[in-house]
């Protein structure tokens, strides 16, 4: 990375001042055997002997160009491996009060219970000691094995041990919606924890992400990926997650945000009709939603005309939901300016910056 880019990527000056908070910075592993000192011998021998290579996250082609920020590839391994280049690209230069890390490793993928639970409590574990307690700056979003929730919830129960873990992360595209009852027992210990139930764009659910069958072109399935959000969401509250537990807090990363509006109009609409089904919502949809999600901005759906995105979010009502992100060492944005959406005002550009993230993560 040049100079010229790091300055572009470096932040503002008019930001200066903001204690700035990056709601969705990318780990990854170097190498699956960097987790073998955290595994049992016989996952160890497992890993080695059936050839096993890694889980990466499916969300993007790995080599696709642009995709990744300039210099974010270190000598060995993937964008996102190294913590001297993370201090160095965005930690420093961005002069980040913290930053939420969330390793989006597809432990999802595996069909294995106990292997898959095996895999994230090595991943917390190595997050713990080679990337938390390295920078004080980092705070952590422990991996989630969603196959077997009782085995999640040890998981979640772990984590609330380690002040440096804010968050619990699971896949957008899950096997089935997150609101089920049979996930309730990770929403009881994320409650109990005071930790946020992060649920991350991507997913292996083996389950189209489109409601009408596979697509055909990877630009189709990448478009198609707030539909699981949205559907995730409507779970979230018809099935009444957050009347049995009115502490949670659901944070959605690299979901977009411009598509809640309407949802949110229909569900209230359709709700109102359809009530008695559900009768333990006892009132609109969106209110239960502006009180109990949030989301990060990266990626964002900016419009060649600012004013329609300052329009959007004056129709989500409500300040406190959108959070400040990089989505790094993905390329979204050339300059930093372009990370924030233009035309909103001094007091929202404060919260979305700091003040959000601060209130949902309950950072020091």
């Amino acid at each position: 990375m040049t100079v010229q880019q790091l300055e572009n990527y470096a932040r503002p000056q008019q930001w200066a001042g903001i204690e700035l908070v990056d709601t969705d910075v990318h780990i990854n592993l170097d190498n699956l055997r960097s987790l073998f000192p955290y595994l049992e011998a016989r996952w160890c021998d497992y890993i080695t002997e059936s050839g096993m290579g890694g889980l990466a996250s499916n969300l993007y082609p790995s080599n696709a160009p642009n995709l990744f920020l300039e210099g974010s590839r270190p000598d060995q391994g993937p964008p996102g491996s190294s913590l001297e280049l993370l201090q160095r690209q965005l930690l420093d230069p961005w002069q980040l009060q913290y930053a939420i890390l969330n390793c989006t490793y597809a432990v999802d993928s595996v069909h294995n219970d106990d292997f898959a639970a095996a895999l994230a409590r090595a991943l917390n574990r190595w997050q713990l000691h080679e990337w938390l307690e390295q920078d004080p700056r980092l705070r952590g979003s422990a991996v989630l094995p969603l196959q077997n929730p009782a085995f999640a919830a040890k998981e979640v129960e772990w984590a609330s041990q380690h002040s440096q873990f804010v968050q619990v992360t699971v896949p957008s595209r899950s096997r089935e919606p997150l609101g089920r009852r049979g996930f309730w027992p990770i929403y009881e210990a994320a409650q109990r924890a005071g930790l946020v139930v992060g649920v991350q764009a991507g997913g292996l659910s083996g389950n189209p992400v489109t409601p009408v069958g596979w697509a055909t072109y990877f630009v189709e399935d990448y478009v198609s990926v707030p539909l699981a959000f949205q559907a995730q969401l409507m779970s979230f509250v018809a099935e009444g997650v957050f009347v049995q537990y009115p502490e949670l807090t659901v944070a959605t990363i690299e979901g977009g945000f411009s598509w809640l509006p309407p949802m949110m109009w229909r569900f209230d609409k359709d709700w109102k009709g359809l009530r008695r089904e559900i009768p333990w919502v006892e009132r609109p949809p969106s209110e239960v939603i502006r009180e109990h999600v949030r989301m990060t901005i990266a990626p964002l759906d900016r419009p060649d005309t600012p004013q329609y995105l300052v329009d959007v979010i004056d129709q989500l009502l409500c300040d406190d939901m959108l959070m400040f992100s990089t989505d790094y060492p993905h390329a979204h944005f050339a300059n930093a300016a372009d990370a924030l959406p233009e035309g909103i005002s001094g007091d929202l550009q404060t919260k979305i910056m700091s003040g959000n993230a601060h209130s949902t993560y309950r950072l020091g």
